[in-house]
């Protein structure tokens, strides 16, 4: 807070019970040039120190908005595991890990892919389904009782 001329100021609001007057408006005008060059230095300090951090920030950000197809090399080396597997398209832990290493993906990609996979190109053997239905019916019956 700053006084002038009796008038209290601070940033950029006079509370002053005079009229207004050249003199307030001059106070005003001072305030905001004041804090407008307290804000420049602030701006000015917060980039040197974080520059650096925000710069890796900003390319954090610009690589997880990339979305597409995997490589070509990785897709086909799923896709043989798929066909290896068909029956049971599955893989255990160890084999998320083995394909992660082969492929250069993430588990989650390797995850999200064989997710998609079953949904869009796999149907659970006859027998298989009528289990699963059983045990939903079954286990069903319990949660609404």
């Amino acid at each position: 807070m700053i006084v002038v001329d009796g008038c209290y100021c601070e940033r950029y609001i006079c509370t002053s019970s005079l009229k207004l007057s050249g003199g307030e408006i001059q106070v005003v005008d001072i305030m905001s040039r004041q804090f407008a060059n307290e804000d420049r230095e602030l701006k000015d300090k917060l980039l040197r120190k974080y520059s650096g951090y925000i710069s890796t920030l900003k390319h954090e950000f610009s690589k997880k908005k990339k979305k597409g197809k995997l490589p070509k090399e990785a897709r086909q080396i799923l896709l043989d595991w798929w066909t290896l597997h068909y029956k049971w398209p599955y893989p255990t832990e160890g084999d998320k890990a083995a394909l992660s290493e082969l492929t250069g993906l993430d588990q989650k990609q390797i995850n999200n892919w064989f997710i998609n996979q079953r949904k869009r190109h796999w149907t659970p053997p006859e027998n298989m389904q009528v289990a699963i239905m059983e045990a939903h019916s079954l286990y069903g019956s319990f949660c609404h009782e």
